[in-house]
């Protein structure tokens, strides 16, 4: 009999051990996405850090902060590029305007597009942004932007449209 209880209590201690395993790698899991936060590009706008997406009127497209990655309609069909597609190549988006998307959370930003698009026509300009970083070129160059693919062409030079603050929240006066 006291090999039956032996046997119980071994039992008890590997479910309880797989229990704790279990519940620690959930905990792991939660906390990984919570700190898997990009940086905002130096051509984003100063005081949203914490904001994932921001809508690009003059080209119609979507910037992904935590990918890094533009997310665009070609073809019919929604893409993620490091890069702008070939007519907005030489689009400065350190001096076009971004609507920073605080009030939307998910994966898809593109699901609200015709609203966007309607609300934040192209040349649309709402409150006076300011840039986190400078835009090469202008006295202190910063080349290290470049090289970390913040700009939309291949080759260093400075290339982006002006970033924006605000939520893009009502109509702005144009430039």
């Amino acid at each position: 009999m006291s090999k039956l209880k032996s046997n119980k209590m071994k039992a008890l201690k590997i479910i309880v051990i797989g229990m704790v395993l279990f519940l620690a790698g959930a905990v792991q899991a939660q906390v990984a996405v919570s700190v898997n936060i990009g940086s905002p590009p130096p051509w984003g706008p100063v005081g949203y850090s914490g904001v994932r997406y921001y809508y690009l009127p003059d080209v119609e497209a979507y910037y992904d902060v935590q990918s890094s990655m533009f997310i665009y309609n070609t073809g019919g069909a929604w893409v993620h590029r490091k890069y702008l597609p070939r007519q907005y190549r030489s689009y400065d988006l350190y001096d076009g305007y971004k609507v920073v998307m605080t009030d939307y959370r998910g994966n898809t930003p593109y699901t609200y597009f015709t609203e966007y698009k309607t609300k934040y026509a192209k040349g649309y300009h709402g409150q006076a942004q300011k840039n986190i970083g400078e835009k090469p070129g202008k006295g202190n160059s910063n080349e290290k932007a470049f090289s970390k693919g913040y700009s939309n062409k291949k080759v260093s030079k400075g290339n982006g449209k002006s970033a924006g603050s605000g939520n893009g929240g009502g109509k702005g006066k144009k430039k």
